[in-house]
């Protein structure tokens, strides 16, 4: 049986543990054994960590501390994957620069608040985005800055009239990478919990998390 971590916390306006209520069921019924902490002192736990096949961050904001950051770090170097969205692994750990590193890119701006907005697919052979068509969503719609070694997945274009200066941005949404011999999934989709009753990101999410595992 594969092992998942999901770890909660920090800003309750990402709803972080209704988001694990809602993932935490999804991975059991994939085959995984979840573990769920609402602490990142779990990453200071090397053995626990290199054990596992897959980490969820769900973490809104905050900050790693002294050891925590290298032992999420390493315990995806070593060949455990990582899985997330925007508001548990995008806007997380603001102060922890490798970590961002690692994610492939770190939210900056919203400008429009929640809108709509069309994700585009951009790889149609993928296995995480196959037979995925574009869709439309209503949320935040984020601006990045983003690592350009990631495999970009799917896509949005900004036509901002908050910031008419970005019109015309095409800016990553879906995402995967490598950090060492770990996959990195990241789909910046999952604003609230409410994010997910949308199919189209359900789908993604989960497939994404199932190829990060390793």
């Amino acid at each position: 049986m594969k092992h998942a971590l999901m770890i909660w916390g920090g800003w309750d306006g990402h709803e972080p543990k209704r988001c694990v209520d809602v993932l935490a069921p999804i991975l059991q019924a994939h085959g995984f054994a979840v573990e769920i902490h609402d602490s990142p002192d779990v990453f200071l736990d090397r053995d626990k960590m290199h054990a596992l096949s897959l980490i969820v961050p769900v973490w809104s904001m905050g900050t790693l501390g002294p050891g925590q950051e290298e032992g999420l770090l390493d315990a995806v170097r070593s060949g455990v994957g990582i899985a997330g969205w925007h508001g548990g692994m995008g806007d997380s750990f603001r102060n922890n620069p490798n970590y961002q590193w690692m994610v492939g890119g770190q939210w900056v701006a919203h400008p429009d608040d929640i809108t709509d907005y069309t994700v585009n697919i951009v790889d149609h052979e993928d296995p995480v985005t196959q037979g995925i068509p574009d869709f439309t969503m209503f949320s935040e719609l984020y601006y990045m800055h983003v690592d350009p070694s990631n495999q970009v997945l799917a896509t949005t274009t900004f036509d901002s009239p908050a910031a008419p200066w970005i019109k015309g941005c095409v800016m990553p949404v879906v995402w995967k990478r490598m950090w060492g011999q770990g996959r990195v999934f990241y789909s910046s989709l999952g604003h609230v919990a409410r994010d997910f009753d949308v199919p189209e990101v359900v789908e993604i999410q989960t497939r994404g998390m199932s190829w990060a595992s390793r």
